[in-house]
Formats: structure tokens, C-alpha cells, sequence
């Protein structure tokens, strides 16, 4: 059974699973589902048509499922799915999704979302991604796995980041991330391989492979879509095949400094 403090209001209608734990002053709405075993700190505000899965930790103040912060949101119907093994901290502002981006916001698993991180609507985030303190994602930013964003850092609507990506602290991010890849700064732009966090991940001839797509990429000065089709139809590394996919289909661009001949 659910264990609910007794200044806790849980709507009827309110679906919670074996050993959640509702702690003081906290609000479920009547639409909100809560997989076992998760347990929600007090004064934390759930709400809307909000699916939140197992084993999840969310801690004080955090407001889930309130009403995207978009203007041409009319009371449609929209949700929030958040899914199993995350940890919210303090003060976090997670939105639904809206009509005009599939009226969906999804989050993996294993997350970690740091105090004052805020998901505007229609983001997706994969599994495995930590979003450092006050980290900001407007709306439709998409996150790959294992996404690492530093604190601080606003990034701008539509934006992509890919697996394995890190954007250093209290950077501005307007442009697309490709796989592996860091980016830092205001405006961010590309510094290099995320080396820290491939070493942790991948083996070495994955990196090796990377870093030679990588120079052939960014460091010749030569045509990036042309150079990411050739390398794409002559490689045989799943890994640098991603990379080059994920530069082809890039719709915001890729933010680095391109070398000036002569």
C-alpha cells in the first residue's frame, strides 16, 4: 500500500503503485499515475495527465505536469511521461508537451535532473543523462543517451544533442551537438571529443576510429556535409556512421569555427 502523509492531498482519480511514499503538504492531481516505489518529497505539485514510472526519487518543490509555459496552449489535451529509476531534485519545472510537437514531453531512465532544471514542452531525454543545476531546455530540445549538461547552460528551442555529448557549464547552446562530441561557451561551440565520458563507455578502437572521423570532419576545412556522406559510405564503424548521420540530417547546423584557407 501507498504511504501518504496526512497533510497530503491525493485526488481521486490518482493511480499509485505498491510502496509510494507521498510525503507532507505534497499535491497529486486526479490524472497522475505513479509507478512502485517511488516516493515523492513534500511540497512537490504533480499534475495533469502525468505518468511517472518506477522506482523514482523526486524530491521537494519540484513541480511536474503543470500546464506548458507556450502561449498557443488552449487546454488540449497533453501529457507527460516520465519513466523509470530518475531523481528530480529540488524546485525542477517539468512541462507537458503541446499540439504543435506531438503533445507529448518523455523522459528515459536513470536520469539525473538537478535542482532548478527545467523541460519545457515537447523535450524528449533518453536514459543515463545528467542535467547539472538550473540547466534549461526550451521547447523540443531532444537529448540522446548518456547526455551530460553542465549547470547553468539555456538551450535553445529545436536544438539536438546526441549520445554521448557534453555541453560544459553555463555555455548557450543555439546549434545541434553531434554524437561523443563537447561543446562549450557562449555561443557553445565545438571544443573536441567528449574523451571523459567515451573512456568510461566505449572501447579504444571506438575512440580511435572517432577521432580520425572527427579531424576529418572539422579540422580540414573541407565541405561538412560532403566530407560526413563520404566518410558515412566508407566506414565500418557503427559509431562514426552515427556521427555522420546525425551531421547529414542536422536541421539547426553544427556549431563549430570553420578553418579559413590561405
Amino acid at each position: 500500500m501507498p504511504t501518504i502523509h496526512k497533510t497530503a492531498v491525493v485526488e481521486q482519480g490518482a493511480i499509485l503503485g505498491e510502496n509510494v511514499s507521498i510525503g507532507a503538504f505534497a499535491y497529486i492531481g486526479s490524472k497522475v499515475s505513479i509507478g512502485s516505489n517511488t516516493t515523492v518529497a513534500s511540497h512537490a505539485v504533480i499534475e495533469g495527465d502525468t505518468t511517472i514510472g518506477k522506482n523514482n526519487r523526486i524530491f521537494s518543490h519540484a513541480t511536474i505536469g503543470s500546464i506548458p509555459q507556450d502561449l498557443k496552449y488552449d487546454g488540449e489535451p497533453v501529457q507527460l511521461i516520465i519513466g523509470d529509476n530518475n531523481t528530480i531534485r529540488e524546485f525542477t519545472l517539468l512541462n507537458p508537451g503541446t499540439k504543435g510537437g506531438g503533445s507529448v514531453t518523455k523522459i528515459g531512465h536513470h536520469n539525473l535532473l538537478m535542482g532548478y532544471v527545467h523541460l519545457g514542452h515537447d523535450v524528449i531525454i533518453a536514459d543515463h543523462c545528467i542535467l547539472a543545476n538550473g540547466a534549461t531546455l526550451a521547447g523540443h530540445v531532444e537529448l540522446g543517451n548518456h547526455v551530460v549538461i553542465g549547470g547553468l547552460t539555456p538551450i535553445h528551442q529545436f536544438v539536438h544533442v546526441g549520445d554521448y555529448a557534453m555541453v560544459g557549464g553555463a555555455s548557450a547552446l543555439a546549434q545541434d551537438v553531434p554524437p561523443y562530441c563537447l561543446v562549450e561557451g557562449n555561443r557553445a561551440t565545438l571544443r573536441g571529443l567528449n574523451l571523459t565520458g567515451l573512456r568510461r563507455n566505449l572501447s579504444r578502437e571506438d575512440i580511435n576510429q572517432l577521432k580520425l572521423a572527427y579531424r576529418a570532419l572539422f579540422e580540414q576545412g573541407k565541405p561538412l556535409q560532403e566530407v560526413a556522406q563520404e566518410i558515412f559510405e566508407s566506414t565500418s564503424s557503427d559509431k562514426v556512421r552515427k556521427l555522420c548521420e546525425f551531421i547529414k540530417t542536422s536541421k539547426r547546423g553544427i556549431p563549430f569555427t570553420r578553418i579559413k584557407k590561405g
